[in-house]
């Protein structure tokens, strides 16, 4: 096998007019505004909430279909990347040290720090 041989046409085209990423990145700096807007009406916190987490969906997606430049690539490679970072987050939550405490609503055991069951000293 010859490192220094590649194989034609198998690469994504790269390539592309810089004002297409300077108009994507300005646009994340428009919803990063909007969510800073957002943060301060005085609205409902469930709809206060909604609305950032549809933005930050929103954010996260240009910047990975753009600076990621996921979006030149072929379709079941970027298939196979979502579905393998849904899976690898889904398993990340169930690892972390509260969560089966927090699933049974368990307070902290009595030996954790920061928690004191009689009067402050």
């Amino acid at each position: 096998m010859v490192l220094t041989n590649r194989q034609d046409d198998r690469g994504a085209p790269y390539g592309g007019n810089p004002g297409k990423y300077l108009l994507v990145y300005f646009g994340i700096l428009v919803l990063a505004g909007l969510q800073f807007a957002i943060a301060y009406q005085q609205v409902n916190v469930t709809a206060a909430l909604f609305r950032m987490f549809a933005l930050a969906i929103l954010e996260a997606g240009l910047m990975v279909v753009f600076f990621m430049r996921l979006g030149a690539e072929n379709r079941p490679f970027v298939t196979w990347i979502a579905i393998v970072t849904l899976l690898v987050l889904t398993i990340m939550q169930s690892s972390w040290p509260d969560s089966y405490r927090m699933e049974r609503d368990a307070p902290p055991n009595d030996r954790s720090p920061g928690y004191r069951t009689g009067p402050s000293q």
